[in-house]
């Protein structure tokens, strides 16, 4: 009894840490889903506030936004390219890790445009800029470069395994119209001939004989023909004509009748 309760006991501990261990993954799960879908709004409200100001405000503000936002987008269409290309070729990895590092300068510049945004003093800003622009094109031009690098290898991969599969199709579709070879006559029916109409067996109607059916013919009739001579004379195979004697049966010796060198012969019976 005291078994049973310790088993029931430990059922019932094991459920609840699994109830538990369950809720807090699913937990975890719906945070970062929440997390996710803030972050993607949050990035949606930025850009669209970036776009806003560069094609609204002149001066220095605009060109801030238009430089965060050129550097956003260049950004993150390299990292969706290159996330997506790693997949099917292991070779990016390599290449994944440098934008790993190009994405921290990356950061950090973004963090200088947008405190710079803030900044009471534009004429400060004004002299700034020109330095700014320059590290914003360095980076984007080298995140430009990795991704139509990547795009460039999985096109030149396509193209390869398009042309190997349209030489492939090509040498079959060769095979296929080569049917002159199929249609070749066999070997074995080159002694094939039609048969002769007036070559019919005797005792035959008159009709088209084919290549071996005459000889086939030929011998049921010799056949038929002794079989008839043999009914015709009454006898039957094993009689002897009159006159004749019949063949004598050839009979086995008598084994009881044999006599070895080790056997005594047999004394004759006296009668008294």
């Amino acid at each position: 009894m005291e078994a049973a309760i310790v088993i029931m006991a430990l059922l019932f501990f094991a459920f609840v840490a699994l109830g538990v261990y369950a809720t807090v993954k699913a937990v975890k799960a719906a945070k970062r889903g929440v997390d996710r879908t803030i972050h993607q709004a949050r990035r949606t409200v930025e850009d669209t506030t970036l776009r806003a100001k560069s094609f609204g405000q002149a001066g220095v503000g605009g060109e801030l936004a238009q430089l965060r936002l050129s550097l956003r987008t260049s950004m993150r269409a390299t990292q969706d390219a290159l996330q997506a290309g790693v997949a099917e070729d292991a070779s990016l990895k390599e290449s994944l890790d440098l934008f790993q590092r190009l994405t921290a300068h990356g950061r950090e510049l973004d963090e200088d445009l947008k405190r710079l945004e803030r900044e009471p003093d534009r004429a400060r800003v004004a002299a700034q800029l020109k330095d700014l622009r320059e590290r914003t094109e360095r980076i984007t031009h080298s995140a430009d470069s990795l991704r139509w690098a990547a795009r460039d290898r999985a096109r030149r991969f396509a193209e390869d395994d398009l042309s190997s599969l349209s030489a492939q199709i090509d040498l079959e579709a060769g095979a296929l119209r080569h049917w002159s070879g199929a249609t070749a006559q066999d070997p074995a029916s080159d002694d094939f001939s039609w048969p002769d109409a007036g070559s019919a067996a005797p005792g035959a109607e008159r009709g088209q004989v084919w290549p071996g059916e005459a000889d086939g013919r030929a011998a049921s009739s010799a056949s038929a023909s002794a079989e008839a001579d043999g009914a015709a004379a009454g006898q039957r195979p094993d009689t002897a004509a009159p006159g004749q004697q019949p063949p004598q049966a050839i009979t086995a010796p008598d084994p009881r009748r044999a006599a070895y060198p080790w056997e005594k012969t047999a004394r004759p019976e006296t009668t008294n």
